[in-house]
């Protein structure tokens, strides 16, 4: 540091303030991630800061500011390529901003995740929340903390208070059987999802209301799943016991595609010779498998850089909108070497 050694066990924002030739106010906005700061001035101050090694006191920060630096995030659960990929968006946010991240799942316990969420208070100053219970009369009213900031995630709530982000299944659930039924497919198999999950239910719906738009050539066949790889397997398995292939197999998440392509490949079933197969979500994975995967994309990790981005938006109390707006994203059809058309028509 100009003019003599500072002693860096007791560096403070006046001397970051200082060398870098800006009020502490600045160095506070730029630390803190605040938006009215230019981004010259805040790549010196942080060059500043990092050269002194300076850490803001968090306790100290926290009391004096009444904020925690901290955003809740509440989840279903955290094992699959959706959830990693929906963190990663949310991630990228709060790290842009300097946010730390508090993560809870409860693993489609109702109670647990309604404890998840009352530990939240006094502990964050935002939440991002993905609740099948959300439509549960009185389970947000009597958990989320009160004035708390609050994004919700793939929610279906008709007059909702809270900001939603969603992905629009049902017309992406409808694109994908179309696309089949135009390659020519009419026996066509959907293996679903968790019954309280939000997103299962509309691809379940947007499947019957395809086949019910394309009239009684088309035929449906319902399998239960759970959006992982053990029940698309256990899917699979099902179909080949019946005997009679259907012409195609939609399955309402990339994960259960797989499960169930894996059960096709140990009997030796041909996809797409013998079965058409289609997923949903275009995780990375989906586009490396033999055959690759045909699906539906969904940007999971933009879902969560939107949603996270909408929850700072809150924080800062800038929220232009009104309270329960609504944002969807509509996913789109990735055609890949599963579904290719049958070679000489229906089967």
């Amino acid at each position: 540091m100009e003019g003599g050694e500072v002693n860096k066990a007791a560096i403070t924002i006046k001397d970051v303030a200082r060398e870098a030739r800006v009020s502490v106010a600045t160095v506070s906005r730029a630390l803190n991630g605040h938006e009215n700061v230019a981004e010259p001035v805040r790549k010196l101050v942080l060059e500043v800061a990092a050269r002194l090694r300076y850490t803001p006191h968090a306790a100290a920060r926290s009391l004096s500011s009444r904020r925690t630096n901290t955003i809740g995030v509440v989840l279903p659960d955290l094992y699959g390529e959706f959830f990693s990929e929906l963190m990663r968006g949310i991630d990228n946010v709060a790290r842009a901003r300097r946010q730390h991240l508090l993560v809870s799942s409860y693993h489609g316990d109702q109670e647990q995740q309604g404890a998840a969420l009352r530990a939240m208070r006094g502990r964050v100053d935002g939440l991002l929340v993905l609740s099948p219970y959300a439509e549960s009369p009185g389970f947000l009213t009597d958990n989320l903390p009160q004035a708390l900031p609050t994004v919700l995630i793939n929610t279906y709530l008709p007059e909702q208070d809270h900001p939603v982000l969603s992905i629009d299944d049902h017309a992406g659930a409808m694109a994908m059987t179309a696309h089949l039924l135009e390659a020519g497919h009419r026996r066509i198999a959907f293996i679903g999802g968790p019954e309280l999950n939000f997103d299962a239910r509309e691809r379940l719906r947007g499947f019957r209301d395809a086949l019910a738009a394309f009239g009684s050539a088309a035929e449906g066949i319902e399998l239960p799943g759970d959006f992982d790889e053990a029940s698309g397997h256990r899917a699979g398995q099902e179909l080949l016991a019946a005997g009679a292939l259907p012409d195609a197999v939609f399955a309402a998440n990339d994960m259960m595609a797989l499960g169930c392509l894996y059960a096709f490949a140990q009997a030796g079933v041909r996809v797409p010779a013998d079965v058409a197969l289609a997923g949903f979500d275009d995780i990375p994975l989906a586009r490396f498998v033999h055959p690759s995967l045909t699906t539906m994309q969904v940007s999971i990790a933009e879902l969560g850089d939107k949603a996270a981005t909408r929850l700072l938006q809150l924080m800062d109390g800038n929220n232009t909108e009104t309270a329960g707006d609504k944002q969807t994203l509509v996913p789109r059809l990735i055609v890949r070497d599963s579904s290719v058309p049958p070679k000489g028509g229906t089967r």
